[in-house]
């Protein structure tokens, strides 16, 4: 760990700013219940400990929380598919939360130290805020030996084997208590539901602040088989998804992490950010004019090379 990160350790102690983590587990079958239990442990190892709260009555969620001593909420809304309600959960885990400071993380992620470091200088300067990050995918199919040392090991893995997820993939919201009001019949675990909330914070003006390059985080890949219609016919379309998409209402990737307001940087200074939406659009113009679109003729002319495809 750095000096940065046992300052902020320090500043936790200090001001008692801890955090309240909760989390809708899948059930715990196969890979799934391997990468859950390898996420859901990481976050018992962060300092000082979090508090960590587990939604649902799926297989062997109930299970976890008993053997980590977690607090276990069984009962959660759902839709009349049976997914649950992003509204119910929040508004739960804002009664049932020790701290005044809440973290939705997704069930597959494993959070370094670093996330709480960043969590409390954000809270430090912001009183309004919402707080999220990108993801390293990383392939992830045993349980993790988390005796010392298995930060530094787990950071070894992220940089020489793990991909950095887009700007539309989002996996953590972190937020003062009564932040999110009227929140609409979404259902999790499907597209849309998490660009909402950060339509939300920026809609009420509030410092939305990208903690990727301080917080780098790992999700475990996995395929989409607990889902009806798999990634594509149940996660990232159907029924579920496009009724996300109705109370999102907006174009698909309006609002992304790209839309932070502030970044934090890998030595923990946090910065404005401007035209980070607008940045992409002409890189990604740049790209297919030059790149893309000249890669025949750089091909005939013997001067491409294979990471230009």
């Amino acid at each position: 760990m750095n000096s940065i990160g046992k300052d902020l350790i320090g500043a936790v102690m200090r001001t008692n700013s801890k955090i309240t983590i909760f989390a809708m587990p899948k059930p715990f079958q196969g890979l799934i219940g391997i990468i859950q239990r390898n996420a859901i442990t990481s976050w018992t190892k962060l300092q000082p400990q979090p508090e960590i709260i587990l939604f649902g009555h799926e297989q062997g969620v109930a299970k976890c929380a008993q053997e980590l001593g977690l607090i276990h909420i069984p009962v959660v809304a759902r839709n009349q598919q049976g997914t649950p309600l992003l509204a119910d959960i929040f508004k739960q885990a804002e009664v049932c939360a020790s701290h005044d400071v809440l973290a939705y993380v997704n069930a597959d992620i494993i959070l370094p130290q670093e996330f709480i470091g960043g969590v409390v200088r954000v809270h430090q300067r912001f009183h309004s805020f919402l707080a999220v990050g990108r993801r390293t995918n990383l392939d992830v199919r045993e349980p993790l030996d988390f005796s010392p040392g298995w930060q530094d090991n787990l950071k070894q893995r992220r940089l020489h084997e793990g991909q950095l997820e887009s700007h539309t993939g989002i996996d953590f919201f972190v937020f003062p208590r009564g932040t999110f009001k009227d929140v609409p019949p979404l259902v999790i675990g499907r597209i849309w539901f998490d660009q909402w909330c950060i339509k939300y914070a920026r809609k009420k003006r509030l410092s939305v602040i990208d903690l990727t390059n301080f917080a780098p985080i790992v999700h475990q890949v996995h395929d989409y088989n607990h889902v009806p219609g798999g990634k594509l016919g149940g996660v990232y379309g159907g029924p579920e998804a496009d009724e996300n998409l109705v109370y999102y209402d907006e174009e698909p990737h309006t609002y992304t992490i790209l839309s932070a307001t502030h970044v934090m940087t890998a030595d923990g200074r946090v910065r404005r950010a401007f035209f980070r939406p607008q940045a992409l659009a002409v890189r990604t113009f740049l790209w297919e004019i030059f790149v893309h679109r000249t890669y025949p003729i750089r091909k005939r002319l013997g001067l491409s090379r294979g990471a230009d495809v």
